[in-house]
């Protein structure tokens, strides 16, 4: 019995070694690609949670990168924004949450080669104004640890200290509940917002900041350059702008610019 089961053990291992050099052999799922955001974002990701988000620009460009870097889709993990620009945030490959690329954050998170282009935008109430005259009077709305709020502190510098909230969702509700007369946030995301209000809100003006988002990766994250590639690759094939049209609420463009 010994000597048959040796023999086939032979024979297996024979046959496994006439396998021709040029098969193909089927390689190991990776499984989906965790992305990270702080939900709810309209326009960039259409849904409130992780398990009903069915589209939105960065939902659409994950799912892209993750077809072409040979990913099994895409699952969406919900995280702070706090924590995910402060290099705390865990449990995802990489994350898109119309981040802005700066110095201070790049210290503690990786960033991918810019995705998308975006100033600080104004919105208001309708029928509210908001002009380089009266900025520094404005009650303003903003969500904490973004440049938005930076760029108030450093360049509006109001006389009444700007309202802070952890989420947009928040500071929306805020301007919609007369907390703050106006919210400044990144131009698309407010022109989204406007958009699917009804009337009730509206973009009045932007300051021109030439921020760029870019994916957030973890230090030393070894996907790095295949990310990279991915978005160049899909700038340059026009898709980035294509889901850009598809999704968000507005072109930038046409929007008045403030502070000049």
């Amino acid at each position: 019995m010994r000597k048959l089961l040796g023999m086939a053990a032979v024979i297996v291992v024979a046959l496994g070694l006439a396998v021709p050099s040029g098969a193909s052999v089927r390689q190991q799922s990776k499984g989906p690609l965790k992305v990270g955001t702080n939900l709810p974002a309209p326009g960039f990701w259409t849904g409130n949670t992780p398990s009903d988000i069915s589209g939105g620009f960065e939902y659409d460009l994950a799912e892209a990168i993750a077809k072409k870097l040979g990913y099994d889709g895409v699952e969406v993990v919900n995280v702070s924004f706090d924590a995910l620009v402060a290099g705390k945030a865990k449990g995802f490959d990489l994350a898109f949450s119309q981040v802005t690329i700066t110095d201070d954050r790049a210290k503690v998170v990786a960033f991918s080669t810019p995705y998308f282009d975006s100033d600080q935008g104004v919105m208001v109430r309708a029928g509210t104004t908001v002009n380089d005259a009266n900025a520094k009077k404005t009650q303003w709305g903003v969500q904490s640890a973004t440049t938005a709020q930076s760029f108030l502190k450093d360049e509006i510098k109001p006389k009444k200290k700007p309202r802070v909230y952890q989420e947009t969702s928040q500071a929306f509700a805020g301007l919609q509940a007369k907390q703050s007369d106006a919210v400044m946030l990144d131009t698309a995301i407010v022109l989204q917002q406007a958009a699917a209000s009804k009337g009730k809100f509206q973009v009045v003006g932007q300051y021109l900041t030439g921020e760029k988002y870019g994916a957030v990766l973890p230090k030393g994250s070894p996907i790095l350059a295949d990310v990279d590639k991915a978005i160049t690759e899909l700038k340059a094939d026009g898709t980035i702008g294509r889901l850009a049209e598809q999704n968000l609420g507005g072109d930038p463009a046409k929007i008045p610019v403030l502070g000049g």
